[in-house]
């Protein structure tokens, strides 16, 4: 007959210390780091058509000043906006991820215990736990 419950073994414990304390591979901040690329280049653009926009309505003596001041826009706005775009990038693709985890840890719930509902085998297992667990 078929177990549910699996017994742990002696190396468990082990590997879960050495996964608790190997440092994570990837910072945080690299992770997000394609984004916040994205997301200043699209800011950089509509800055740029913003700009472009208003040189254009200028009359055709003063070109090289628009094109200086375009570029000058340009370079302020790189300088100014990479820190707090990446930073924006970092807080969304951790929330991003948060949600994520949640809705996966949630779908699985909902697929144990559409399993519990049709196996009682099952439900017997999730009772058992949540007894001993409420044992202490």
């Amino acid at each position: 007959m078929t177990r549910l419950v699996h017994s742990a073994s002696t190396g468990a414990p082990m590997a879960s210390q050495v996964t608790a304390t190997a440092p994570s591979t990837i910072d945080n901040e690299e992770k997000s780091r394609p984004l916040a690329g994205m997301l200043l280049a699209a800011v950089m653009a509509a800055l740029l058509v913003a700009a472009d926009q208003v040189i254009d309505s200028w009359v055709d003596g003063h070109l090289l000043a628009a094109w200086v001041a375009l570029w000058t826009v340009t370079f302020a706005a790189l300088a100014l906006l990479a820190t707090p775009l990446r930073q924006l990038s970092n807080t969304g693709a951790a929330w991003l991820s948060a949600w994520a985890k949640a809705r996966a840890e949630a779908r699985a719930e909902e697929v144990m215990w559409e399993l519990a509902c049709h196996d009682p085998r099952v439900m017997t297992e999730i009772r058992m736990a949540s007894l001993r667990q409420s044992q202490g």
